[in-house]
C-alpha cells in the first residue's frame, strides 16, 4: 500500500509507525472473513481493510467524520484478523493510532462523553465498582429478566494458601475481577501451591486497558506506571513472573513496554514487566508434571478461547492441551476463532452487535451438550454467564476442585 502522511504525524513515532504498518497490508482482503463485525453487517467499512483504509486517509490529512468514527468504534479490537492476514498487518497498533487521531478532530455527543467518562471513572476503581455491583446484586431479585441476567451472581472467595513454597509468582488482582469472581484468583493459587510454587496477591489496580481503549491514553499510562511501582519491590526480592488469570489484562500488560517505550523513566522498567508477564496457562504449560491436578471425573465441557488469548497474546490450544491432559472432554466448538461479543466495555457501548455476537457465540458452545463452560477472561465470563442457564466459569477452577 503507498502512503503520504500529512505534516501534522508524519514524522512522529506513531505516525512511522502507522507508514510501516500500512505499507504491510496487500488489500487481500483475507481479513474480512473472520472480522465478527463484517461478518454481521457485511459493509466493507465495518471490516478491517474498510477500517484500514479510513485511517490511512486520515493520516494522510483527510478529515473524519462521525461515520468514521462509528466505524471504528464498532471495531472489537479482537484482532482475529491480525490471526489470519498473511502479510503480519499489525491492525491493532494501527487502530489505536488512528483512534487517537480521530478522537482529537470529531468531538463526541454529550451523551457518549458523559457515558465513557463514567465507565473510566467507576469500572478500574474497585471500592467505586463494588458497592455498585454489591447493590445490583441485593435488587437481582426484584429486577426484570433481561436486566437481572446481566447482574453476577455472589460468588465466595474461597481458600488461599498460606506462602510455603521457595518459588513464588505476582498475580494480578485487577479491577472487575475481584470484585465479580475472587475466586477466580484463589483457585489459581490453590492450583499453583499443589504444583510447589505459591502465588502473591500483587499490589496494584486495573491494567490501564479500560482508559486505554476509551480514548483516555495518558490516564492509561498513569495506571501502568502505578502497577510498575507497586510490583517493582516484589520483582526485585525475586518474582518468577506476574501471572494473569484475565487473559484482556495479560494482552495489555504484554504491551506496556511498547506502550511506554518514550517513557524515559519507566520504558526499562515496563520492558522487564512485560517480559515477566504470563498468562496462567503459559505458567502451567511449562510444568513437567500436572498429574497432581488430575480430576477424578470426565466433565464435558465447551472452552471459549478469549480473542485477548488467542489473537491479542497468540496462546491457541494452550488452555485445551491442559484441559484435556487433567481429564476434561472438550466438546468441540464451531468458529472458535470468533468473539463473545464482550470486548472490554463493548458491550456496554455496543449493545446490539455484542447481543448478536453472544448469541451466535453460545449457540456454538451449548451444541455439543457440555456440562460447564468454560474461558480464561473475567469479561467473557460475565458476557456468557447472561446468555445462558449453564454453568460459565474460569477454566482454572476447574482444575481446582
Amino acid at each position: 500500500m503507498e502512503t503520504n502522511l500529512a505534516s501534522f504525524i508524519k514524522d512522529s513515532r506513531a505516525g512511522r509507525e502507522a507508514d510501516r504498518i500500512l505499507r504491510k497490508c496487500v488489500h487481500c482482503g483475507l481479513c474480512t472473513a473472520t472480522c465478527p463485525t463484517y461478518q454481521l453487517l457485511g459493509d466493507e467499512l465495518d471490516g478491517p481493510r474498510g477500517r484500514i483504509y479510513m485511517i490511512k486517509q486520515v493520516l494522510e490529512g483527510v478529515e473524519p467524520s462521525l461515520p468514521t468514527q462509528l466505524h471504528l468504534d464498532r471495531c472489537l479490537t479482537c484482532r482475529s484478523c491480525e490471526t489470519t492476514c498473511p502479510s503480519g498487518v499489525e491492525y491493532g497498533r494501527l487502530l489505536d493510532i488512528g483512534r487517537e487521531e480521530i478522537a482529537k478532530k470529531v468531538p463526541r455527543s454529550a451523551p457518549q462523553q458523559i457515558l465513557r467518562k463514567l465507565l473510566r471513572s467507576v469500572i478500574p476503581y474497585r471500592t467505586r465498582f463494588a458497592p455498585l455491583l454489591k447493590l445490583g446484586q441485593m435488587m437481582r431479585p426484584i429486577l426484570p429478566g433481561p436486566v437481572k441476567r446481566k447482574v453476577p451472581s455472589r460468588r465466595s472467595a474461597g481458600d488461599w494458601p498460606a506462602p510455603r513454597h521457595r518459588r513464588s509468582m505476582l498475580v494480578l488482582q485487577g479491577c472487575v475481577q475481584p470484585v465479580i469472581a475472587p475466586d477466580i484468583n484463589a483457585a489459581a493459587a490453590r492450583v499453583l501451591e499443589r504444583l510447589g510454587v505459591d502465588l502473591v496477591a500483587a499490589p496494584g489496580g486495573c491494567c490501564g486497558a479500560v482508559s486505554h481503549h476509551l480514548d483516555a491514553t495518558e490516564e492509561a499510562k498513569q495506571f501502568m506506571r502505578s502497577n510498575i511501582d507497586a510490583w517493582w519491590p516484589h520483582i526485585e526480592q525475586g518474582a518468577e513472573a506476574i501471572v494473569m488469570t484475565a487473559s484482556g489484562c495479560g494482552a495489555m500488560v504484554k504491551e506496556y513496554a511498547y506502550v511506554l517505550q518514550d517513557d524515559t523513566r519507566y520504558a526499562e522498567k515496563a520492558a522487564r514487566v512485560s517480559a515477566l508477564t504470563k498468562d496462567l496457562s503459559e505458567v502451567l504449560a511449562e510444568q513437567e508434571d500436572l498429574r497432581a491436578l488430575v480430576l477424578p471425573h470426565r466433565p464435558k465441557v465447551a472452552f471459549h478461547a478469549p480473542c485477548t488469548l488467542q489473537h491479542g497474546q497468540q496462546i491457541k490450544g494452550v488452555v485445551e492441551k491442559i484441559l484435556s491432559d487433567c481429564g476434561c472432554e472438550l466438546t468441540p466448538v464451531a468458529d472458535a476463532h470468533m468473539c463473545c461479543g464482550s470486548a472490554g466495555t463493548y458491550s456496554i457501548l455496543q449493545p446490539t452487535i455484542s447481543e448478536q455476537l453472544k448469541k451466535k457465540k453460545l449457540s456454538a458452545l451449548e451444541t455439543g451438550r457440555p456440562e460447564c463452560i468454560a474461558t480464561a477472561n473475567i469479561g467473557c465470563l460475565t458476557q456468557l454467564e447472561s446468555g445462558t442457564d449453564l454453568p460459565v466459569k474460569h477454566w482454572i477452577e476447574l482444575l481446582a476442585g
